[in-house]
Parts: structure tokens; C-alpha cells; sequence
């Protein structure tokens, strides 16, 4: 246990924050709905409850910490998205809901089920003593206490009796599955001709009115968004470091103050012998290990190097015992505080007196020491030259950050002035659109600042936007030079786009005619033969072909065979299919009762998510777009 805990700090704290406590948040939200101003627009109610802005923007900084935890690499913008923040209102709802069910369907969780779940789930292992009670310390370690953890734990149990029975009482018979399996394995064997638009392209000749016509009917396919040329001006921290200035005298006593930053931390290697007893233990059973552990002390005392031997034999952290004891190199913290007071006062090889913990007694050994050097002036002087660069930047730009901001709004006619004020470059940038080019960075990425900019102040009365932070340390303000409302382009201007449309769809039509035509030749002749290649299709193998070629092929009637059939594919031409043979299916490269499995589990899910439709209907859930849910996700991460 005590080995235990010591090499898995990290995976208990990731274990709490992604499996438990995103669960326990999201119910215990529910008080939390009512907040000022925009935050307490309503994106979403379940049972008259309200789903706030606020709650949503902080449900989904919560989803995007957690991919972030579990990917540390991943660009976080692109989970910052309409489609990612709507799916963060799904689950916000659904959890809502799930919860109210259960309250309302009387769901309750007993104190023996709780037990039950948290002893048998092993998921909990590493929460559970070896009595099956609820390490308290393993808890208090991640901030959290035991009757918090109860609490959450109950509510999720109860939770899940909502929907988990649905999923796990579907039936799927045996007669629905052949039926379904049959359909997609079955082989057909086929002749394929096909008609390829690209073999009429040289017979096409669209007149001016076929373009004309085309044009007008689908003028929506023309349009050019509404787009702004603009001036901007970026006061950014990044910059301003460029021009700080450091003195000696200012890193010296950077360097003396955080010298603990520059010190490698001394760590300790020491094995022990652990003689466990129980905290709660009777005096008669601490006594008796007392005295077994003073017995090991006193070997040991004798003979030191058969430490390691005695450890093996004797010790009760049956993980370090193995080793002979060996607990490997550690750091202050990672011990508990009496094991680790004793290590660190021990010189090497020196064995300490019965040390005392909640885990029982420990003869410790130190075996060796490795850091507390402190790093060289010279060796650290540019990472502390560039630090103290950043912080007299940061300081400039929070200076600067306000008196920039008044600039722009007091003289909003023009950026000049405040370039001239702030030595900055005007930079320029044509055809920005309300939405970010793609492969576009920086500050014509930012949705806050491109909604400043088709602001009416902004496009209409040419004022310069209010100074955006883009960025945590990047301030921008824009002015609106030209602007160019959505229109639909002039016939001229797509000319040749609408030529290239216009002879795609009439190269298609004489493909389809022509194969039409060869349709009707061969259902008048049937036994002629086709000069193309055989082909085995299912459903499971469609080797390529386009799925609806593939479902009209599998869909025919096998009742006469040879039979054919002609399947449009639109702007893909047209093709004649002369279906041969109805095959068995293949089972050879399948498991069938895998995939009878898998065909279980979409009967289930589709049960499932009926019952939770009926919920959002029973209980009244409404939701509304989040289109306009604002950015303050987005804010707080950039």
C-alpha cells in the first residue's frame, strides 16, 4: 500500500478528474442557474429548470480541460467550436435530465447498494482499503472528503438506473438478426456497363441562354460574401519584449531570490522494513509489533548488510520486499510525514531507530542521495534575463493596454493616431470575411475580433472597432476601409464556372440517355450477353462501387434471374447492372456472431435513445441554438 500509493499519485489525481469529477459537477449545478446580465441568457430548460449561458460556457471549459488532460498536445481552438459547444449543451442536458428522472422515478440508492458498488467496481480498488472501507487519505490527497465522495457516488448510481436497464434488457431475436446479417452478406454476381459523362463532354455545346438559365436558377451557388478591407494595429507583450533592457544588478538578485528555482531538489533512496498494524489496533497487538519490529531493529543493528535479506523475509509492503526493501529514489512530499522526516535526517548507509506511521513501524535504511546542487549564475543568466524581459513586458503592456484602448475610441475616425502614439506598425488586409479564411492565425483568426469588425459602428459609419483582446497578452483594434455587403457575382465574373456546370449536367443527361437506351436493348433481349467483367458484391464487400448502385443491385428481385436494371447516378453517368446469380453469403472472412453482437448493440442503443427521447418529452426539454452563445470559452482560453 505504501509502495502503492507513492508510484501512482498521478494516475489517482487523472482518475478523479476525468471519471469522477466532470459527474459530479454536472449535478450539482442546478443552483447555479441564475447569473447577470448575458451570462443569464437561457440556452436550455429541463423540467422548468434553466440551462444559462454561464452554465454551458463553463460545462464546455470543463469538456475542453478534460480532452486537454487527456491529450496535452491537442490545439484547444479547435474545440472551441459551434459544433463542440453544442455537443457540450447535449451532455449538460442529458445529465439534467438523467438526474431529474431519477429523482422524480424515485430512484433511490441504498447505503448497502453503495457499498456493494463501491467494493465490487473495479474501477474504486485503488480508493479501497484492504477491509473494503474508503481510504480517507487517498481522498483528502485530491481535496476531496469522504462523505463528498459518498454523496457523488450515490447520485451517479441512482443515475444510472435510468437508462442502463433499457440497454441491458433489449432484445434482439434471433429471427430479426438472420434477417438483418442476411441482407448484408449476401452475394450477388454482376456484370457492370457503365456510361461516363466525360465520353459526351465533347458532344455538349451550351447556348448563352442554357447559361443564362442555369445561372439565374441557381444563383445562390454565386454569391460572394459580405467582405471588409481593413487597417489594424497589434499591441502585443511578445513585441514589447523585444525592447526591454535588464540590468546586472536586477539578475543577480533574481538569481539570489529564487534559488530554490535553480536547485536540483535532493532526493533520498532508502529500503525499509515495515511491520504493519492497524491504527485502530488493540494495545495488546500494537505492543507485539512493536516488539517483532525492535527484534528486526536489532538484527539489522548487528548485521547491516543483511538489510535487504531481512526486508525480503520479514517486511509487510509485500511491494518493496520483493526488492529488499527498496523504495528507489524520492523527493520531500512523497513520503509520509514521519518516514519522510527520518530519511532525510539519516546519513548514507545509516539505519534509523523504529519510526512510527499511520502503516506501523519502519526500520529505514538510506541508500543514497542524488541533487540539492545549485545550477551557476552564468548558466542560468539568459533564461533569467529573458524571464525578467517578460515580466517588465507584461507590466508595459497592462500599462499601455488602457491608454490604447482610449486612443482608438477617443479618435475613432482613424488608426493613425494611435500607431503614431504607440510606434506601431498599420498593417492592412483585403476581403476578410465574418468568418476565418481557412489556415488562417493570429488576430484574423479571432471570432471576436471579426465580429467587431461587420459591427454597424464599424462597417457603416467607419468607426475603429473597440481594442479586442485576442489574446492573453495581445490587444488589437481595426478600422473598416471598404465594404462590400453579400451579393450575387455578375454572369461575367462566373462565366466560366457556370459553363463548366452546365456542360458536367448535359454530358450527364446524354449519358443517361444513352444508357437508357441500352437498358431498354438488353430487357428486350435478355440473353444477350454483356461484354464486361464479373463482379461478386454484398454489402459487406461492395468492391468500390457507389453505394447506391450497390443498395438498387442488392434491392432487385431475385424471383428471375438474369435480370438488369439501370441505376441513375446523377453527375457520375449512368449505369446498366445485368445481375446473374444470387450467391450465399461468405461467412469465411466475418465472425457472424461478432457481428450478431455488434447488430444486439444497435438495438439496444436504439432503444435506449428512444426511452431518452420520451424523457426530454415527459420531462419538457427544450434547447436552443448556441449559435449566439458567445465565446466566453474561448475568451478564457485564449
Amino acid at each position: 500500500m505504501f509502495d502503492f500509493i507513492r508510484n501512482h499519485t498521478r494516475v489517482l489525481f487523472f482518475f478523479l478528474i476525468v471519471l469522477i469529477i466532470p459527474s459530479f459537477v454536472f449535478f450539482g449545478l442546478q443552483g447555479y442557474t441564475k447569473t447577470q446580465g448575458d451570462q443569464a441568457q437561457v440556452v436550455a430548460s429541463v423540467g422548468g429548470l434553466d440551462i444559462t449561458k454561464a452554465d454551458l460556457e463553463a460545462a464546455h471549459r470543463r469538456q475542453i480541460e478534460r480532452v486537454r488532460l487527456e491529450n496535452p498536445a491537442v490545439d484547444t481552438k479547435m474545440l472551441d467550436t459551434p459544433e463542440m459547444r453544442q455537443a457540450s449543451l447535449d451532455g449538460l442536458v442529458r445529465d439534467r435530465l438523467v438526474s431529474l428522472a431519477a429523482e422524480k422515478l424515485h430512484l433511490v440508492t441504498t447505503d448497502e447498494r453503495m457499498l456493494h458498488v463501491f467494493r465490487q467496481d473495479p474501477q474504486f480498488e485503488f480508493l479501497r482499503r484492504e477491509d473494503g472501507s474508503i481510504n480517507a487519505d487517498v481522498l483528502a490527497a485530491q481535496g476531496m472528503s469522504t462523505e463528498m465522495f459518498e454523496q457523488r457516488l450515490r447520485q451517479d448510481i441512482s443515475a444510472n438506473q435510468v437508462l442502463k436497464p433499457i440497454d441491458a434488457t433489449a432484445i434482439a431475436p434471433a429471427a430479426a438478426a438472420s434477417a438483418a446479417l442476411d441482407a448484408f452478406l449476401q452475394r450477388r454476381e454482376i456484370q457492370v456497363q457503365a456510361f461516363q459523362p466525360t465520353s459526351y463532354a465533347a458532344e455538349v455545346k451550351p447556348t448563352d441562354a442554357d447559361l443564362q438559365a442555369f445561372y439565374k436558377e441557381h444563383a445562390a451557388q454565386y454569391q460572394a460574401p459580405e467582405q471588409v478591407d481593413i487597417e489594424y494595429l497589434v499591441l502585443d507583450a511578445d513585441k514589447l519584449q523585444q525592447d526591454m533592457k535588464v540590468d546586472e544588478e536586477q539578475v543577480k538578485k533574481y538569481y539570489e531570490q529564487n534559488a530554490a528555482r535553480y536547485t536540483k531538489p535532493e532526493e533520498r533512496r532508502a529500503s525499509h522494513i515495515l511491520v504493519k498494524v492497524d491504527a485502530a489496533a488493540t494495545p495488546e497487538v500494537r505492543a507485539a509489533a512493536k516488539a517483532k519490529a525492535e527484534g528486526l531493529l536489532a538484527e539489522v543493528r548487528k548485521a547491516p548488510q543483511t538489510f535487504a535479506d531481512l526486508a525480503s523475509k520479514n517486511s509487510d509492503d509485500t511491494g518493496s520486499a520483493k526488492n529488499g526493501g527498496d523504495l528507489d529514489f524520492f523527493g520531500k512530499g512523497a513520503m509520509v510525514k514521519p518516514f519522510e522526516d527520518a530519511a532525510f535526517a539519516l546519513k548514507p548507509d545509516g539505519i534509523s531507530d523504529l519510526v512510527t506511521s499511520d502503516f506501523g513501524y519502519h526500520i529505514i535504511k538510506l541508500t543514497g542521495v542524488r541533487g540539492g546542487e545549485k545550477r551557476s549564475f552564468e548558466s542560468v543568466r539568459p533564461e533569467i534575463e529573458a524571464q525578467l524581459r517578460k515580466q517588465l513586458a507584461q507590466q508595459k503592456y497592462t500599462e499601455l493596454a488602457v491608454e490604447f484602448s482610449n486612443v482608438v475610441y477617443e479618435q475613432a475616425d482613424s488608426l493613425k493616431p494611435a500607431a503614431d502614439k504607440f510606434k506601431l506598425e498599420l498593417k492592412t488586409a483585403k476581403d476578410v470575411t465574418r468568418t476565418p479564411a481557412p489556415g488562417v492565425t493570429g488576430p484574423l483568426a479571432s471570432p471576436k475580433l471579426l465580429d467587431a469588425l461587420f459591427s454597424t459602428d464599424a462597417t457603416r459609419n467607419k468607426r475603429n472597432t473597440e481594442a479586442v483582446e485576442v489574446a492573453p497578452t495581445q490587444m488589437v483594434s481595426a478600422h473598416v476601409t471598404r465594404h462590400s455587403p453579400a451579393h450575387t457575382r455578375p454572369f461575367e465574373e462566373v462565366r466560366t464556372q457556370v459553363t463548366a456546370a452546365v456542360s458536367e449536367k448535359q454530358a450527364a443527361a446524354l449519358a443517361s440517355k444513352a444508357g437508357v437506351a441500352r437498358l431498354a436493348e438488353l430487357k428486350a433481349a435478355p440473353a444477350t450477353v454483356l461484354d464486361a467483367k464479373e463482379l461478386t458484391i454484398s454489402r459487406a464487400k461492395p468492391e468500390s462501387l457507389n453505394p447506391k448502385l450497390i443498395d438498387q443491385v442488392l434491392s432487385a428481385p431475385a424471383t428471375s434471374l438474369p435480370a438488369v436494371i439501370g441505376v441513375d447516378l446523377g453527375l457520375q453517368g449512368y449505369v446498366v447492372v445485368k445481375v446473374n446469380k444470387v450467391l450465399p453469403p461468405d461467412t469465411k472472412p466475418v465472425d457472424v456472431e461478432a457481428m450478431r453482437s455488434e447488430y444486439a448493440k444497435a438495438v439496444s442503443a436504439v432503444e435506449t435513445l428512444a426511452y431518452y427521447d420520451s424523457l426530454k418529452r415527459r420531462f419538457k426539454v427544450e434547447i436552443k441554438p448556441v449559435s449566439s452563445a458567445g465565446s466566453a470559452a474561448s475568451a478564457a482560453l485564449n
